[in-house]
Parts: structure tokens; C-alpha cells; sequence
């Protein structure tokens, strides 16, 4: 797992560069002019920070996650925990700009139309009555995915960043690799997973469309895929690969790590080589509960064009 540890004047300089951009004109996220601005602004984040998100982007290891720890996130300055269903960020703030800007260091921000309406920074908060929910609104075991699995065009990678965690820390977001769960499979296994015999229907933040068309599990090399799953979401009525499913889950949960983020800490997660799942924890609903700033990263703007209105970032 790859790790920057920005220094105390490392930390200076991106809280300028985040409260510059936070207040530039019209300081709405989702305006393609303030994007735009934010995309250019980046390049003055740190040489430190650049230089980890450049050499990420060519290789993401064999975890697929980098975490960048002692960003300007100051708790005291936060408002509450959101706690409504479907929260998003829309007026531009220090910590928003700052996710903002690691994400246009790797590639363009992404967002969906019938996800969350389309906020380029959308909130990880729990939200009252939907613990049991298998979506970024529950509090309960969060199966681990591919993030929009079942999409077409699924982020490239996906960042987040803590702003706030429950206490104590049992809020953990749990990584697996397919480069390290590979060798835990058996050649059958492989070879089932390669073929196009699962369906993977959309999450609950989804506000429509259906299951994607058969598909693969594992695609590309042989010897280094790209992983395509969502173990809540995605199904075969086929008994050889659901037996496959179930061994592709028990090598990730055995390669998985436990990541506790910390107010300040963004991981980064390679969404086509590592899954991600989330622990259970008990939230309290007083304000101070868990709350992460989730962005989505595209490499390959062009690859898109055809989904997204008026050459935006928003696909339908």
C-alpha cells in the first residue's frame, strides 16, 4: 500500500491552495467553470502530493490503494454529520476542494446522473433508517465491490476522504487486490471467472436501470486482470461459477486489509484492480458521526464523451 505523508508545510501550502479555490467565483462544486479552475489549481498542490498521484496513476502496486494522510481537514471548523438521505456537497469548502484537487491530480472527476443527481463530491454519512442498507447510507457490513460494478463506464479509481470518523475508531474500510487474491485461486476457478457467465444489477443509490448484460468476473491479462464484481450485487444462476463467486470471495476476504481513516487521510482506490467493503460500527446521529467526501475518477475523458452532456462530467 503506497502512503504520502504530507509535512506540516506541505500542509500549509494545499489549505492555501484548497481556501483560494473554495472561494473562487461562483464556489459551486458542480459548475463547470469553478471544475475547471479546481483542475488548474491543482497543479499547485505540492510537489510531494503530485509527485505520489503521478507515479499511482502509471502503478498502483500490488494493494491498488494510496493513502495521503495530513491534509487540511480541521474538525473544529465542520458543521455537523449530514444526516439526510442522498447528501452531497455543492457549495465549494476547504475539504471539498481539497478532494477535488487529488482527484484532478490522477484523472477528470466523475459523476452519474441517477446517482445522487450527479454531485462531483458526494457525503459518506450514515443515515437514519437505513443501517441495514448495502449502500454508503448503512452502518451495517458493507460487502466489497467494485465500485458501480455494473456500470459501463465504472470509475477508473475512487477517492475518499475522511473529514470525520465514529468513536472510538470502529469504522474500518476494508481493501482486497485482486493482484494479491490472484495466486489464491485454483486454474478452474480462473478459468470460470473469465467467462462471461454473471450479471451485476446497480447499487441502491441508483435511482435507475437495470442489470448490465453478462459479463465476466476477471478481464485483460491473465496474469494481471482487471476484476469486475460486487459480492451483494452481482449473481449467476450457473452452480460452477457460483461455487467460483464464493472461492473469488474467500481469497479477498483472506488478502483483505482494514483501513481506519483518520480525519485528514484520503485513500485513493484503483477500482479496477481492488475491491472495497466497509465494517460495521453504531452510529450515534449527534453530529459527530463518520463522514467521508466520496469522489470518482476517470482516466480516459474522451472514452465518455458520448455519455456526458455538453463535454460535462456527469454521465447518463
Amino acid at each position: 500500500m503506497t502512503t504520502v505523508n504530507l509535512s506540516a508545510a506541505d500542509r500549509r501550502e494545499t489549505g492555501a491552495v484548497a481556501a483560494e479555490l473554495a472561494a473562487t467565483a461562483p464556489g459551486l462544486i458542480d459548475d463547470p467553470h469553478w471544475v475547471a479552475e479546481a483542475r488548474r489549481m491543482s497543479c499547485r498542490l505540492p510537489a510531494r502530493l503530485r509527485e505520489a498521484t503521478r507515479l499511482f496513476r502509471h502503478d498502483p502496486g500490488r494493494d491498488g490503494v494510496l493513502i495521503v494522510r495530513n491534509l487540511p481537514v480541521d474538525e473544529a471548523e465542520l458543521p455537523l454529520t449530514p444526516t439526510v438521505p442522498e447528501s452531497v456537497e455543492r457549495t465549494a469548502t476547504v475539504p471539498a476542494a481539497v478532494a477535488v484537487m487529488v482527484t484532478l491530480q490522477i484523472g477528470e472527476i466523475a459523476a452519474y446522473r441517477d446517482e445522487k443527481s450527479g454531485a462531483l463530491v458526494q457525503n459518506v454519512v450514515p443515515v437514519p433508517g437505513r443501517e441495514e442498507s448495502q449502500s454508503n447510507a448503512g452502518s451495517t457490513p458493507l460487502e466489497m465491490h467494485v465500485e458501480n460494478a455494473f456500470h459501463p463506464h465504472c470509475p477508473d479509481y475512487v477517492g475518499l476522504l475522511c473529514l470525520r470518523n465514529d468513536q472510538p475508531l470502529n469504522a474500518g474500510t476494508m481493501v482486497s487486490s485482486i493482484r494479491t487474491a490472484l495466486g489464491l485461486l485454483s486454474p478452474g476457478t480462473l478459468r470460470v471467472l473469465r467467462e462471461e457467465r454473471f450479471t451485476t444489477t446497480p447499487p441502491p443509490s441508483f435511482s435507475g436501470g437495470g442489470p448490465d448484460p453478462a459479463h465476466a468476473v476477471l478481464r485483460g491479462d491473465p496474469d494481471d486482470p482487471d476484476v469486475k464484481v460486487d459480492f451483494h450485487a452481482t449473481t449467476t444462476d450457473d452452480d460452477e461459477a457460483k461455487v467460483a463467486m464464493e472461492a473469488l470471495r474467500g481469497a479477498f476476504l483472506r488478502a483483505a486489509r482494514t483501513l481506519v481513516l483518520r480525519p485528514g487521510e484520503m485513500a485513493v482506490v484503483d477500482n479496477r484492480i481492488a475491491i472495497h467493503g466497509r465494517t460495521a460500527y453504531q452510529p450515534k446521529y449527534d453530529g459527530y458521526d463518520r463522514w467521508l467526501h466520496r469522489t470518482f475518477i476517470h482516466l480516459d475523458h474522451r472514452r465518455t464523451r458520448a455519455h456526458r452532456a455538453g463535454n460535462g462530467n456527469v454521465l447518463f
